[in-house]
């Protein structure tokens, strides 16, 4: 019995009795993905139609799909069953062979190419996907984004952890602009990880893999967000591929193992204090560099944060690290003090500051913000009609 070859865009080509499949360049298979969508660009396709166009694995096509789609490149417009259209940059990803970053080469060579060790000191702005800017911190004598890069050559998986609104998830992206996000929750499924079986219109099921199986596949970081709310027996899937074995097995798909190629990195986040967030043995051991992420208050005032309500964040980050409350704003909570300042004004920012604290620590935020505002303030709220 002949076995399917293996495209480097992990799907099988169909069998030719007698014939040799030839195997594509990697990113070839994305390629061919986008030119399909870039053909008719208002109609919704699935994984598996185009499958069907290209003689190719209904699996492989999805990973690509789900690729093209982290470039801006396809946008998903279904569920029920997954289809996707193109987008802008549709036209110029059937045309090159790409891979992320969105700027890196794809070398000619089938087998996956491990990222260069970063040596280069990072200390200038760096652009995250959303576009914003990133301001590097110092970390161990090196800036962040430096330091993540190079645990990351060395394969010391990273948690960060620290309050919401800190800047967990800012330093990740800004350090990996290959990245893959897994928003853990409660909820959290271990399909979430490996993916899961969809219909296709023609009644078949077709298994779609997951950001797990695509960023080991292509050597990507994958970020964990909030991964201690994800129940332990759901995150074990992640362990084998972060071990010495790097590679998991997917039990809903035939057993199929996936090997992680070069370059394949796992971070995480952690809120500790949060509600259901749980740090586990098991987890901690599994990162070895464990990160502190607390607000940069300095960088809130570069930033043009309003200076009263900065200094009430450090009075109250203050208290906070003696035990007094269990909460302070931080840099997110700072940046929308902003907003609503240019909005409501700056009484009623303030009177949010109050609102928004937890109802244990209103009492004292209130304290704080009126000796430092030097007016009463009360939590945003509704009054009489005009």
């Amino acid at each position: 019995m002949s076995t399917p070859a293996t495209t480097p865009d992990h799907g099988t080509a169909p069998a030719v009795p007698g014939a040799t499949t030839p195997r594509l360049r990697n990113g070839e298979l994305r390629r061919m993905v986008a030119e399909q969508l870039a053909k008719d660009p208002n109609a919704a396709l699935t994984a598996g139609a185009i499958a069907r166009r290209l003689g190719k694995s209904s699996g492989a096509v999805g990973n690509a799909l789900v690729t093209l789609e982290a470039l801006g490149q396809a946008r998903p417009v279904g569920t029920k069953p997954v289809s996707y259209r193109a987008t802008d940059k549709t036209a110029d990803a059937a045309k090159t062979v790409t891979v992320a970053p969105r700027t890196t080469t794809v070398p000619t060579t089938s087998a996956p190419t491990p990222p260069p060790a970063p040596t280069a000191l990072v200390t200038r702005l760096v652009r995250r996907p959303n576009g914003q800017m990133y301001h590097p911190r110092k970390l161990s004598g090196l800036s962040d984004v430096t330091a993540l890069r190079r645990l990351r050559a060395a394969g010391v998986s990273a948690l960060m952890y620290g309050p919401p609104g800190t800047g967990k998830t800012s330093v990740v992206e800004a350090a990996f602009d290959d990245l893959i996000t897994i928003q853990g929750d409660s909820d959290t499924v271990t399909d979430d990880f490996v993916g899961s079986y969809t219909q296709t219109p023609d009644g078949r099921y077709e298994f779609a893999y997951g950001p797990l199986v695509t960023a080991m596949r292509e050597g990507r970081a994958l970020f964990i967000d909030d991964a201690t709310l994800i129940p332990p027996t759901v995150l074990a899937v992640v362990y084998p591929a972060m071990d010495g074995r790097r590679q998991i097995i997917i039990k809903s798909h035939r057993n199929e193992v996936v090997d992680a190629a070069p370059g394949f990195y796992v971070v995480a986040g952690h809120n500790p204090g949060v509600h259901g967030a749980v740090l586990t043995d098991a987890l901690s051991s599994r990162f070895a560099a464990q990160i502190h992420v607390s607000t940069d208050y300095d960088l809130a005032v570069q930033l043009g944060i309003e200076p009263k309500a900065v200094r009430v964040a450090r009075n109250l980050a203050a208290r906070q690290d003696k035990g007094e409350i269990g909460w302070a704003p931080q840099l997110r909570e700072l940046i929308a003090f902003n907003r609503i300042a240019a909005v409501l004004g700056t009484a009623a920012a303030a009177g949010n500051l109050v609102g928004i604290a937890p109802e244990e620590d209103r009492e004292v935020v209130a304290e704080t913000v009126r000796n430092v505002f030097g007016t009463n303030v009360a939590p945003l709220s509704l009054g009489p009609q005009f």
